[in-house]
């Protein structure tokens, strides 16, 4: 009795998961003997373009604010004291670099700080 239990516990385990995945999305084919079969979709790992973009914008627009609120100089002679630090600081310096977005930033942020 404990033997076929445990058989049916797990065949029930089996259909659970397979629903589970079922809900996700399914294709569903026809066999040679005319059964219909429902299968999982497989899910495939995509790069999150959407994220990746929105956390390069929310960096120009850090560096943009920082750049308004010390002055172009200033950001310029913290970069340089980065450049002249460790390994990390440098690939900082790179990082925070001033490019024309951000000077573009910077300067239509300026009024909200002085």
């Amino acid at each position: 009795m404990t033997y076929s239990q445990n058989g049916f516990s797990a065949r029930l385990k089996k259909v659970e998961r397979k629903h589970v995945r079922l809900a996700r999305g399914y294709d569903s084919k026809v066999g040679p003997d005319g059964l219909i079969v429902f299968r999982p979709k497989r899910r495939k790992m995509s790069f999150p373009l959407r994220g990746f973009v929105l956390m390069i914008m929310g960096v120009l627009l850090f560096k943009g604010l920082i750049m308004a609120q010390i002055g172009a100089d200033a950001y310029d002679a913290r970069i340089e004291v980065l450049e002249q630090g460790t390994v990390l600081e440098k690939v900082g310096a790179v990082v925070m670099y001033a490019d024309p977005i951000t000077e573009a930033i910077a300067e239509k942020a300026t009024p909200l700080f002085w």
